[in-house]
């Protein structure tokens, strides 16, 4: 009980904080400190990320029966074993002979959902995505699964040629324009030092900038309440550019996120983290 006290005095510490950063960012916006003073709050706050709550749930929800088959998670195979969720994120997404597709977290975790539990695919996406009065079971197990690979390197293979091929058309799918604006994702992400508003917006092309952007996802939007996954965050990007509303756990978004990942590696696991 004292922990869980001690979690939501931290949420309210983020809860306040974002008043401070709004008066500092006012302050310091004719000054170009905008992005200084953003990173010296995430630093502030770093032991208090509010994300530590959605992790503990997610780890209830995986250990929890459920499902007509009233079955837990717990042999749920993410790609090292069942039940071995220690360092499996950063292996994702991933070939499943299981399943004869590549995979990223959030479709494996649908696909354990219907196996294991006995879900129906509609039932075990549904809620994707929290909001006001609806949480996502979702986005906590993902909160928990991904923060069992903080720590650990980045290491997204394409030994299957079904990766391979997964891969490539992630990076079709970075460079297609489309949508009102005839954005893509390379239009944001594919040249260093571009900003828009108040966010540094990382080269994903590069190393440093794939590996600082990928591996702090999932992560606690202070703007939302809420963690929101990568597929949300895809999800979100697509929205900006005005391309069609992606279909959740689609193969386009695995095939996207791939591509991310793997220009990833290399890189220490950090997440779930705190954003905006």
């Amino acid at each position: 009980m004292n922990t869980i006290r001690r979690r939501l005095a931290r949420a309210a510490l983020v809860a306040s904080g974002t008043v401070a950063l709004a008066a500092t960012m006012a302050v310091h916006a004719q000054s170009g400190s905008t992005a200084d003073e953003i990173a010296k709050y995430r630093q502030m706050l770093a032991e208090g990320n509010p994300a530590e709550l959605w992790e503990a749930a997610g780890e209830e929800l995986w250990k929890k029966p459920a499902g007509p088959k009233n079955a837990s998670l717990e042999q749920c195979d993410l790609g090292k074993g069942p039940g071995v969720t220690k360092g499996a994120y950063a292996e994702l997404p991933r070939y499943f002979k299981d399943a004869g597709k590549v995979m990223d977290l959030e479709q494996r975790l649908a696909w354990c959902r219907v196996t294991l539990q006995g879900l129906s695919e509609q039932d075990a996406k549904k809620v994707p995505f929290s909001s006001s009065g609806k949480p996502s079971e979702i986005e906590r197990l993902a909160a928990f699964l991904t923060g069992e690979s903080r720590g650990v390197k980045m290491n997204v293979q394409l030994a299957h040629p079904e990766e391979k091929r997964v891969y490539a058309l992630g990076e079709k799918m970075f460079f297609y324009r489309g949508g009102a604006y005839d954005f893509a994702c390379a239009t944001c992400h594919a040249a260093d030092g571009q900003r828009i508003r108040l966010q540094d917006l990382p080269n994903l092309l590069t190393e440093k900038g794939a590996q600082a952007a990928y591996t702090t996802w999932p992560a606690y939007r202070v703007s939302q309440g809420e963690v929101r996954t990568m597929q949300h965050r895809l999800y979100d990007c697509l929205r900006q550019q005005r391309f069609p509303e992606p279909a959740y756990g689609s193969d386009v978004i695995t095939a996207l996120t791939m591509f991310l990942a793997r220009n990833a590696n290399g890189g220490t696991y950090d997440g779930p983290a705190m954003k905006r």
